[in-house]
């Protein structure tokens, strides 16, 4: 078997072999992987450990480089651990880190592995096993080599002492407890020389007051001492993190900190430290204004430098420090907006978030012109991220920064030509959203929709069918404001419609149907109402809307002369030709028949629904048009009323609903919302639907019999069969949506697609960056409010959903066990019941030793603890007392003889039950005010 092993070794292939044949296989890379791997699977279960080891060397390897699963091989690598050589082991370590997690079988097998290893006298083989610790240390890990790691943080190899100190992080997440046995220790190096220690030591206080800065304010002297005499700057850095979370917990540490780091920034070369210094002042010390203007000065270093990252962070500061400094943004506004034509694409990002923070009010409209003008010059990703900008600051809290409407209206549909947008459901939201909000905006709106609407270029682009649906929901909800409802008529219809998927074009239906009950209802309005009828109600007062209709096509409109509408004063309203409405009534059943066929259900319901319209009033508007002269009450009299009755269906006023409005409705008796309908098809199987054929829309071909006909008694009976399934049905298909458009987003696909009509841009756009950095400059230079011709419009806010949402307050979770035992341990209760740790602690055969080096380094932990305690007499004389009695049962145990044994433990106990009996009885006492007593207390001389 030996002999076996011997050849084993002298033949196997090693790690640079292995790495070697890699690169020059010629049968597959995968192929020669597995290959190697079954060699790895034969030599790891070999007895010779130099074998073994060369084995688990190559799988670690694969395992790093190729990701190849390495759990078999865990045992294997605990067999190479207990070898005595140093390469076995260090090849050993670096496997278990690899391959062991928590759930791993075998862990357990390790602890006394690292027991060993801990307490060897080889500073690398401790290096080695710390190293591993940090990497797969679990609860039962941590909990029983805890001591190992108290004795090593006291090492006097500092190379040991350093690894120690990394690895404690890792064990007081894992394991709490043992902050009670280790944490003064870990602060006593705070105050090492050594700037490895020092750094390290450091590190573990960042880390962990990140999570819970509150429980390290009694550190703060500490601190305090390594940011006046620390000269290394990565530690400084370090230590400004620190106080970056300190400082909003006690104002008066902010007070003390101010001028140390004022001086480093002052006095420092590196950029790190002094980019640190400017966070730390602006995130934690912005009340101090002196120190936030020197900060911004040295922003400006940033922004001037070559180097991008260097130019990125000082961007970084001053959106950080425009939320409450809007002064230093307008300070540095040149090389901010020349920042928006930087090459790289973060510094244009943030560029352009500093410019929007900017807007106000009176430069909304120069901005958002000038960011037009960048995104015509971007490429698509930082073009969309503009107009996102755009959209989002305009629309901040209700538009509160918007003035002129009207202007708004017509940047949205600016914005939408742009080639590269792809914001179509933002600006869908906001056509919809100021439309229902601001009423003088309708007639722009309008105007708006109708530019987007008869651009045939526009249907082709996916990206715009969002902001299609909107124009044409908005030119068929206040039609009234039109300037030419049959040109709207004529858009809504063209034939490139096909284009657009089923949910956009059911939109379209629908929005005809209004403009077509508009137009019937404006050509059967009586000659003698219509010389003095008023305008729509809701058509806003000081807007005037021309009414002069060109001849489009083959449709004409009579009196064709412009008028002007005004709000509250009678005018002429237009009168449309009878060769209109036969024009576009023909327009209508030409384009939305070949509908009736659609795969799209609310497409094809819709279709049939205005084609059943036009039927039902079709022949009485012809028959009305030639006998009005005869006979003024005919056949026309009901198509007028059907007409109006839609009409005022349609002119309902529609208003923006909060978003909690449903569940103010209370819910009807006996209505299950939640109950199973799987037996619907049971319920409603015997339900016979009414054929096609049983309902006509024009006029009827037979006259009743009795006044009953065979169709309503069939529904009559069907009505009184199926009351309770047809409400189960209704629910059905609601729930299905076939009442109403799917929401989802529409699929991007490609983006060829015919290209737009330009855009016209106003003014004169220079082709350089440099003229647009001008432009850009003018139009942020503040400037007095301007006085409006008239005055903002009336904007509909809803109490609930427009107001600026309140951040709930955060209910304050109890403190978890490794801040508490930070707590325990800083703030001096040690009259804690001994924990599981010390229990170990006191259980070792060095115990000894141990209770000696806290004899020995009692002094200066006493003396620390002072210092921290300093203000707090009662902390103070209790550690006073505390020490008076230890010092007065180590003289009576000195004093005891075998005879008084059995009484004095006796007594012990009666007096421990006594002593623990009046702690909880004080504890539940003082249950109300345990947050006061355990309040951090910093020493008045610091503050």
């Amino acid at each position: 078997m030996s002999g076996s092993s011997l050849m084993d070794s002298l033949f196997q292939r090693s790690l640079e072999d292995l790495i070697k044949g890699l690169r020059q296989q010629l049968i597959g890379e995968q192929a020669f992987i597995s290959k190697a791997l079954e060699e790895i699977r034969k030599e790891i279960k070999s007895t010779d450990l130099s074998t073994k080891s060369t084995a688990l060397l190559k799988l670690s390897y694969l395992s790093s480089i190729h990701f190849h699963d390495m759990s078999f091989a865990t045992f294997h690598a605990l067999e190479v651990l207990s070898s005595p050589r140093f390469s076995h082991k260090k090849i050993a370590y670096h496997a278990i880190s690899l391959s062991f997690h928590d759930s791993t079988p075998v862990l357990l097998l390790i602890t006394n592995h690292l027991r060993k290893d801990l307490t060897s006298t080889n500073e690398f083989e401790v290096s080695l096993s710390l190293q591993c610790l940090s990497r797969i240390a679990n609860v039962d890990l941590a909990r029983d080599l805890t001591p190992e790691i108290f004795t090593l943080l006291s090492s006097n190899k500092l190379y040991v002492r350093k690894k120690a100190v990394a690895v404690i992080l890792r064990v007081f997440e894992k394991y709490p407890d043992s902050v009670r046995v280790c944490f003064k220790r870990l602060v006593e190096n705070l105050e090492n020389s050594d700037p490895q220690i020092l750094s390290a030591v450091v590190g573990v206080f960042c880390e962990l007051a990140c999570k819970d800065p509150k429980s390290y304010l009694p550190l703060a002297p500490e601190f305090y001492k390594i940011l006046v005499d620390s000269k290394n700057n990565w530690v400084l850095i370090k230590v400004l993190k620190i106080f970056a979370k300190l400082a909003p917990l006690e104002p008066r540490l902010a007070k003390r900190i101010v001028e140390p780091i004022c001086d480093h920034m002052r006095r420092t070369g590196a950029k790190s430290l002094l980019f640190e210094c400017i966070r730390t002042v602006i995130t934690s010390l912005s009340e101090y204004d002196s120190a936030v203007r020197f900060a911004v000065a040295k922003v400006q270093e940033f922004l001037v430098d070559e180097d991008p990252n260097l130019k990125y962070l000082g961007l970084q500061a001053l959106s950080n420090i425009a939320t409450k400094h809007l002064w230093a943004v307008s300070e540095n506004k040149e090389a901010v907006t020349k920042s928006l034509s930087d090459a790289d694409p973060n510094i244009k990002i943030e560029s352009l978030r500093l410019v929007m923070a900017m807007v106000s009010e009176h430069n909304v409209a120069e901005i958002s012109r000038v960011l037009v003008n960048y995104a015509l010059k971007s490429d698509p990703g930082f073009c969309n991220e503009i107009l996102g900008s755009i959209l989002s600051t305009c629309s901040r809290n209700v538009y509160e920064i918007i003035v002129d409407f009207d202007w708004y209206a017509s940047l949205l549909g600016e914005m939408s030509r742009i080639p590269h947008c792809q914001k179509a459901e933002e600006i869908e939201n906001q056509l919809i959203d100021i439309g229902m909000r601001v009423k003088d905006v309708r007639p722009e709106l309008v105007r708006v929709a109708r530019d987007l609407l008869i651009d045939p270029a526009l249907l082709g682009n996916s990206f715009l069918h969002r902001v299609l649906s909107a124009a044409a929901w908005v030119s068929g909800e206040y039609v009234e404001f039109s300037r030419n409802p049959l040109e709207l008529m004529e858009a809504l219809l063209q034939p490139r419609t096909s284009l657009l998927p089923p949910s956009i074009r059911a939109i379209y239906v629908q929005s005809a149907f209004k403009v077509l009950v508009f137009c019937l209802r404006t050509y059967l309005m009586p000659k003698g109402s219509a010389a003095s009828s008023t305008p729509p109600d809701n058509l806003s007062s000081g807007v005037t809307a021309s009414v002069s209709y060109e001849s489009f096509d083959d449709l004409s409109v009579e009196n064709g002369e412009d008028a002007t509408v005004t709000h509250g004063q009678t005018c002429s309203w237009l009168s449309i030709s009878n060769e209109s409405i036969v024009n576009l009534l023909h327009m209508v059943e030409l384009a939305f028949c070949p509908l009736l066929g659609s795969h799209d259900v609310e497409v094809q319901e819709r279709a049939r629904t205005v084609l059943g319209f036009v039927d039902l009033t079709k022949l009485e508007l012809l028959n009305s048009s030639v006998q009005e002269e005869k006979d003024s009450y005919g056949k026309g009299v009901n198509a007028s009323e059907t007409i109006e009755l839609m009409h005022d269906a349609f002119s309902k006023e529609l208003g923006p609903v909060s978003l909690s409005a449903q569940g103010k409705v209370s819910l009807p008796d006996g209505l299950m919302l939640k109950e199973n309908l799987c037996d619907l098809e049971m319920i409603c199987g015997d339900i016979e639907l009414p054929s096609s054929n049983s309902f006509s829309f024009g006029s009827p071909s037979y006259e009743e019999k009795d006044g009953v006909s065979f169709s309503n008694l069939k529904i009559k009976e069907d009505l009184e069969q199926s009351n309770e399934s047809t409400s189960l049905l209704a629910e059905h298909r609601k729930r299905h949506g076939l009442y109403y458009l799917p929401s989802g987003k529409s699929e991007i696909i490609s983006n060829d697609y015919p290209p737009a009509n330009d855009p016209t841009l106003q003014g004169i756009i220079s082709d350089n960056a440099d003229a647009l950095v001008k432009l850009t400059e003018e139009s942020l230079v503040p400037k007095r409010k301007p006085s409006h011709a008239k005055p903002r419009p009336v904007v509909v806010k809803l109490d609930e959903v427009d107001e600026k949402p309140v951040a709930m307050r955060k209910h304050e979770s109890k403190d978890d066990s490794l801040s508490g035992a930070v707590r325990d341990v800083l703030f001096g209760s040690e009259d804690m019941a001994p924990t599981s740790s010390q229990n170990n602690l006191s259980d070792k055969p060095s115990s000894k030793r141990k209770g000696k080096e806290k004899l020995h380094t009692a002094p200066h932990v006493e003396s620390k603890e002072n210092l921290v305690d300093d203000g707090n007499p009662s902390s103070r004389s209790r550690k006073h007392h505390s020490h008076g009695l230890e010092r007065r049962h180590r003289s009576q145990r000195k004093k005891k003889n075998a005879e008084e044994i059995g009484d004095t433990v006796q007594k012990e106990k009666e007096k421990s039950s006594h002593r623990h009996g009046r702690h909880k009885s004080r504890q539940r006492a003082e249950e109300p005010m345990n947050v006061s007593a355990q309040t951090p207390v910093i020493p008045d001389f610091l503050l």
